[in-house]
């Protein structure tokens, strides 16, 4: 009788290991398209992702470069003051949206210039993504705000 207890225990765990693991890879799999990695410009102009890839890249939307085109287009460069990227967007910016702000965008880099297909811009004086903070203080170029 014993015996035939422990057997069924090994199985439950067993099977209920076994529709974990399952659940798991679901998940992973329905997530897959979900998950968009934070970039860089230095990041990007070090190691280029693939034309496929959809990433966000973040950084500080360079002085000078703010170009408006017709029908929405806008064109205009994002630093981190290590490297700089193109960027390209047909939409409507963000209220906030300028230069020598913060952003982060997402879309792909298509020979070399970073398609968006999306953009935020800081909300207030102190806001900022952290992703787009950890890569300017990473360059040296982080200023506190208000300082």
């Amino acid at each position: 009788m014993m015996g035939l207890r422990k057997r069924r225990r090994i199985q439950v765990i067993l099977i209920a290991a076994v529709a974990l693991a399952l659940a798991t890879g679901l998940i992973g799999y329905a997530m897959r398209d979900g998950i968009n990695f934070f970039h860089s410009p230095t990041q990007v102009t070090d190691r280029p992702p693939a034309p496929d890839e959809i990433f966000r890249l973040g950084g500080l939307v360079e002085e000078g470069t703010l170009v408006r085109g017709q029908e929405g287009a806008v064109t205009f460069s994002v630093t981190d003051g290590g490297a700089t990227v193109a960027v390209s967007f047909s939409g409507v910016l963000p209220d906030l949206f300028k230069e020598g702000q913060g952003m982060i965008g997402t879309g792909r880099l298509i020979d070399g210039t970073f398609q968006a297909t999306e953009i935020l811009a800081k909300h207030d004086e102190t806001y900022m993504p952290r992703e787009v903070v950890d890569a300017l203080k990473e360059q040296g170029v982080y200023k506190e705000p208000g300082g």
